[in-house]
């Protein structure tokens, strides 16, 4: 019955969009806290830029390109760009010399970055897990599930 929209099937659909609004909405305020949790004059674009540096970094890697950061975050090289020399300024990342390209720049989480990022990431996770271990085991393999399909179907 793949393909045929019946009334239950409109109903249905448009509760899962109304429940995942509300998930992006708090997703939203929940990044907004969390990155005042970093540095208080961080702002959400602040934190998504780097949870990308951070994770372009997390693999040993000296450092991640602007442009693979953008890229991530499916924003215009200038919109990172200010994000980016705002978190210079706040002193949470630096531009280091590429190992492989000596023309090229590098983003990473300064030490004071790296701490800051690295408790709110903790405490964050130590929430989540609280909220989570509510749960029953196979509820939460279902929800992994289905946001993996979902996002797959989505990318």
């Amino acid at each position: 019955m793949t393909g045929i929209v019946t009334e239950q099937n409109k109903q249905l659909i448009a509760d899962v969009e109304h429940e995942l609004s509300t998930l992006f909405r708090r997703a939203r305020s929940s990044q907004m806290m969390m990155a005042r949790r970093v540095h208080p004059e961080m702002d959400a674009a602040g934190y998504a830029l780097i949870s990308q540096i951070e994770l372009g970094t997390s693999a040993g890697r000296a450092g991640a390109r602007a442009s693979d950061v953008a890229q991530a975050l499916g924003l215009d090289k200038s919109t990172v760009s200010r994000g980016l020399s705002q978190l210079e300024t706040l002193g949470l990342i630096e531009r280091v010399g590429d190992p492989d390209d000596g023309r090229a720049r590098l983003l990473r989480l300064t030490e004071t970055g790296a701490e800051r990022f690295g408790a709110m990431r903790s405490q964050r996770q130590a929430e989540f897990r609280a909220l989570l271990d509510r749960w029953e085991s196979a509820d939460l393999a279902t929800l992994g599930r289905l946001l993996a399909r979902l996002n797959l179907d989505l990318s």
